[in-house]
C-alpha cells in the first residue's frame, strides 16, 4: 500500500489511517480475512516523499502494519538511495521487501539486500544471470515474489516462454507466487496459478509447494502460517 499515493489527493494522514484500521477490522469480522500492511516507497519519487511516507508509517502505524517496501520504477532511481528510511523502518522492527531486479540487473538485486537489508526481494528476476546472487537467495532462504503477468507487461520478461521462474525454483531460491498489481494488470491469483501449470507444466503437488512457499516467507504470525499450511495440506 502506498500511502503517498493518497496523501497527495488531498486525504488527511489521520484519516488514512483510521480507514486502514477499520477496514482490517471488517475483513476480519465480515470475512473471515486477516490483512497486514506493507506501506511502500513510489520508486520514481525523490527522497522527500522517501522520507514521507516512512515518517506516516512511524507516526500513525496501522493495526497490522508489518513491513516497508519500495515499488514503482526502477531505472535511475539506485536502492542505495533510499537507505535511510529503511533504516528507520528496520530500527521499528518491520521487514523490509523492496523491488529489486525486474526492470534492471542483478546489481539492484545486491544493493536491495546490502543497502537496505532486504528481507524479501519483489520480483527479482534478473537474479538468474548472476550464479552467485542465486546460491546466496538460495543459502539464505530469501523469497522473491514473482508476478508472471506483470513481468511480461512490463517487458521485464520478453515471454512467459523466456519466463526464469522454473529457472528459479531449480537453483534453489524460494520463490512466491504473487499478482503485482491486479487492477493495472487484469490478472489474480487463481490466474498467476494457472499461468504456472499451463506455461512452466507444474502439477499440483508443485502448485502446493509454491502455495506454501508463500506462506513460509509472508510476516504473519505464526497460528495463522499453521492455519493456512494445514487448508493447504488438505487440499
Amino acid at each position: 500500500m502506498t500511502p503517498v499515493a493518497h496523501l497527495v489527493t488531498g486525504i488527511e494522514p489521520d484519516e488514512l489511517a483510521e480507514v486502514l484500521a477499520t477496514s482490517r477490522r471488517q475483513a476480519r469480522e465480515l470475512h473471515g480475512v486477516e490483512l497486514a500492511w506493507v506501506f511502500d516507497i513510489p520508486g520514481g519519487y525523490e527522497q522527500p516523499e522517501s522520507l514521507d511516507t516512512i515518517t506516516w508509517v512511524l507516526r500513525h502505524r496501522p493495526d497490522g502494519t508489518v513491513g516497508f517496501g519500495l515499488g514503482g520504477a526502477e531505472i535511475g532511481h539506485p536502492r542505495a538511495d533510499f537507505r535511510e528510511s529503511f533504516d528507520r523502518a528496520r530500527d521499528a522492527g518491520f521487514r523490509l521487501v523492496p523491488h529489486a531486479g525486474e526492470t534492471t540487473g542483478p546489481e539492484s538485486i545486491w544493493s536491495a539486500l546490502r543497502d537496505l537489508h532486504a528481507d524479501r526481494i519483489g520480483h527479482g528476476t534478473s537474479a538468474i544471470a548472476d550464479p552467485a546472487l542465486l546460491a546466496h537467495l538460495a543459502e539464505h532462504g530469501i523469497a522473491v515474489e514473482v508476478c508472471p503477468t506483470s513481468n511480461i507487461r512490463t517487458r521485464a520478461v520478453p515471454t512467459l516462454a523466456e519466463h526464469p521462474l522454473p529457472k528459479l525454483l531449480a537453483a534453489g531460491v524460494p520463490v512466491t507466487l504473487a499478482t503485482d498489481d491486479p487492477g493495472m494488470f487484469h490478472t489474480d491469483l487463481n490466474r498467476e496459478y494457472l499461468i504456472c501449470h499451463e506455461h512452466f507444466g507444474m502439477d499440483r503437488v508443485e502448485l502446493a509447494d509454491l502455495a506454501r512457499a508463500g506462506v513460509h516467507a509472508s510476516f504473519a504470525p505464526a497460528d495463522v502460517k499453521t492455519k493456512v499450511l494445514a487448508e493447504i495440506d488438505a487440499l
